[in-house]
């Protein structure tokens, strides 16, 4: 692994490699690169400008798809000793209209396409300066002149991130400049980083996965940024970059594997895969491992922790292709910068619990809400509202969400342990489990299936019945072309309720419109 830049803020490590490595690709954008001291450039203009409007510690929010400016505005806005608040381009104008009212942004750089709809919404702040990124960001850099940059603490938040909402409303994860570069330091021990890598990044800039962009500049290396997934656009990066690592979902690893152009040379100088959001596929795992030389790492993290604190690494992954896949099941073991705990209801450690953190890379809390924040932090340890297991070698194995937990009849069903079992039947190319109300029991559990070929509701059934207790096989059976994912990559299982929450009827694999 290379040397870290020394680095306490998030824009000292661009300040470090426009000195130490100022002609270096820091990132390639639609084939084009720019060096560290080209991003530099750019990104003190951005935030000797953002100086000059307002105080310190005031909510910049960003509305928009992958580019340049958005990295731009991320490294500008921690320089300008502001805070930023990356939006989900994928939310409803009033959505995202209460957490501009709710973060108490002062300024909004945003893309005409998603700025248009927000601003016609009747809750849109009226208060709010916005800046269009695609017409009126030149102009706004010369309207004022650049002010002096403040020294931010690095206790000070850094983001604001909105949480995906699954129980209520969103609320805002305040992480600081100490948390993210502690998440970072975890990332790095298990998934190291090169100086002269190049790093694919197709994930959303406006989630936590973001920190892997970071991580890659804090060593040197270079990012390749894309606009989102494309098969196509990943193989020719591969091929015209020399990607050498990157990020990817499972079911994007499928996507790449079966593009009609994808050949196996394609992959041969990426040194590894780091994923999340859902467990590997055994078979999309023996696959890519025996016709590539492709490493795997996956995590186990979330907005709250700034990153991950447990990996399932390399090692892990060839173990589990070898002689035992049961171990893809799990999300590895904790890091040593994390402490990590399995409590019961009654808060008193348990061999199976909800997962609690301690950790430097925990946030501060949450923006504003100080109920959410004593609900979520006690005495240092986050509540993490996962329910997991650790087997005697130490791997951690995420049972549930605590909120995705179905209560049905006074029995906890896990909705992950009936998602396991369904895809291992050859029909079923993806699933999500979720509970629904139902008189008698409370709640019964439903599924919503990607069919891969033909099949019945009671070949699924005899199909559960095999490995699954009665109560837990489903009682509702829905088909659809393609779950609906949040920006996580993760099934949202939220929309999923939303869309099913009416009274049960015997339809048979109903189809999900």
């Amino acid at each position: 692994m290379s040397q870290a830049a020394p680095a306490d803020l998030l824009h000292h490590i661009i300040e470090y490699q426009s000195v130490h490595r100022p002609t270096k690709p820091a990132l390639w954008w639609e084939g084009q690169a720019s060096s560290f001291a080209e991003l530099q450039g750019v990104v003190t203009r951005i935030a000797e400008r953002l100086a000059a409007n307002g105080s310190v510690g005031d909510r910049i929010a960003v509305l928009g798809w992958n580019s340049p400016t958005f990295l731009h505005l991320i490294y500008g806005a921690s320089a300008a000793g502001k805070i930023l608040v990356p939006l989900n381009a994928r939310l409803a104008p009033a959505e995202l209209a209460h957490q501009l009212e709710a973060s108490g942004a002062r300024l909004l750089f945003s893309d005409q396409s998603l700025l248009q709809p927000l601003q016609a919404h009747p809750d849109f702040p009226t208060n709010l300066q916005t800046i269009c990124l695609d017409s009126e960001l030149e102009a706004w850099l010369h309207s004022a002149k650049a002010a002096t940059l403040p020294k931010p603490l690095a206790d000070q938040p850094a983001w604001i991130l909105y949480t995906s909402g699954s129980t209520g409303r969103p609320k805002g994860a305040i992480l600081s400049h100490r948390s993210l570069m502690a998440g970072l330091a975890s990332a790095a021990l298990a998934r190291p980083v090169q100086s002269d890598d190049r790093y694919y990044y197709p994930f959303p800039l406006f989630h936590v996965s973001a920190h892997n962009v970071v991580l890659q500049h804090l060593y040197g290396a270079s990012v390749v940024l894309s606009r989102s997934f494309d098969a196509a656009d990943t193989i020719k990066a591969c091929r015209d970059l020399q990607v050498t690592s990157m990020s990817l979902a499972p079911t994007m690893i499928g996507l790449l594997l079966n593009h009609p152009t994808f050949n196996a040379n394609d992959l041969k100088g990426v040194r590894t895969i780091g994923y999340g959001a859902s467990a590997m596929p055994t078979d999309l795992l023996q696959r890519l491992l025996s016709e590539t030389e492709v490493g795997l790492c996956q995590s186990y993290g979330m907005t709250e922790l700034s990153g991950s604190v447990a990996f399932l690494t390399e090692a892990d992954h060839q173990r589990a292709a070898l002689d035992t896949p049961a171990l893809l099941q799990s999300v590895g073991r904790p890091l040593p910068t994390a402490k990590i705990l399995l409590i019961d209801n009654d808060g008193e450690e348990s061999a199976e619990g909800e997962i609690v953190v301690k950790a430097q890379q925990c946030m501060s809390g949450y923006w504003n809400d100080p109920k959410a924040s004593a609900l979520a932090i006690e005495d240092g340890w986050l509540r993490t509202g996962d329910i997991g297991r650790i087997d005697d070698a130490g791997y951690l194995y995420i049972v549930d969400r605590k909120k995705d937990m179905i209560l049905s009849g006074g029995e906890n069903i896990a909705s992950r342990e009936i998602e396991n079992v369904l895809r291992r039947h050859p029909a079923i190319a993806d699933c999500a489990v979720i509970g629904l109300p139902e008189p008698k029991w409370g709640e019964c559990a439903c599924a919503v299936l990607c069919l891969a070929t033909e099949t019945s509701e009671d070949e699924l059934i005899a199909h559960c019945r095999a490995s699954l207790a009665k109560f837990k096989v489903p009682k509702q059976w829905f088909r659809t072309d393609c779950l609906p994912l949040n920006a996580a990559g993760k099934v949202d299982k939220p929309l999923l309720r939303q869309q099913l929450e009416r009274p049960l009827d015997t339809g048979t694999l109903s189809h999900l419109s």
